[in-house]
């Protein structure tokens, strides 16, 4: 069956990894990324969106962020968040741009000060890939199911001391100025949980 309506948006979605199984499937997904198109500077369609995706950057919320050398700027950072939140409620306002699903995510970390507790909180082996990484997922969508995988002894302690292996950035995408190559990997959405969340949500 053909989805009436096609459109995906992906907001902050970096390399797209995360809207990638909706671009297989043949929706018109639209990564609304730096440095291509800031979200700010996005207006929304009158119609079309049937889902969002949102991933924006956890770099000020992370825990693991040395704030000796570099502070923390929250309110920065929550501004983006917001500009999400937004950007998905102009859609809700209206039944008729009702959204089939959204989710916004971030690494486990202080957003949970300004969203409070996630609907769902998972790592990437709870979908079949071999790594830990407690990712927050805030939203309204079916909950993706669960493939998970053991990890070895050593798997485990690579993930401790952040060793794992990590994905390669896709050709022709344009690193912002702002990040560097290594937290462009890190910050690629796992592919198990990115088809499971497709599989979940997808237009049936």
């Amino acid at each position: 069956m053909t989805p009436p309506n096609m459109i995906i948006l992906d907001l902050c979605g970096g390399t797209g990894a995360w809207s990638e199984p909706w671009k297989k499937a043949g929706y018109d997904v639209q990564v609304i990324t730096l440095p291509e198109q800031d979200i700010f500077d996005y207006k929304p369609l009158s119609e079309g969106v049937c889902g969002i995706l949102a991933a924006p950057t956890c770099t000020h919320f992370s825990m693991a962020r040395t704030t000796a050398k570099t502070p923390r700027d929250l309110k920065t950072a929550f501004e983006v968040v917001h500009r999400c939140l937004e950007i998905i409620w102009s859609y809700q306002y209206n039944e008729k741009t009702h959204l089939k699903f959204w989710a916004l995510e971030n690494p486990a970390g202080l957003l949970r000060w300004f969203l409070g507790r996630p609907c769902h909180t998972f790592d990437p082996c709870d979908y079949g890939d071999p790594y830990t990484k407690k990712t927050d997922l805030w939203g309204y969508y079916n909950m993706p199911k669960y493939n998970r995988v053991s990890l070895s002894d050593q798997q485990m302690r690579d993930c401790s001391i952040s060793n794992r292996m990590l994905p390669k950035i896709p050709d022709g995408y344009l690193i912002p100025d702002s990040m560097r190559p290594q937290a462009v990997r890190r910050a690629i959405t796992p592919k198990g949980f990115a088809q499971a969340f497709f599989d979940a949500n997808k237009y049936k």
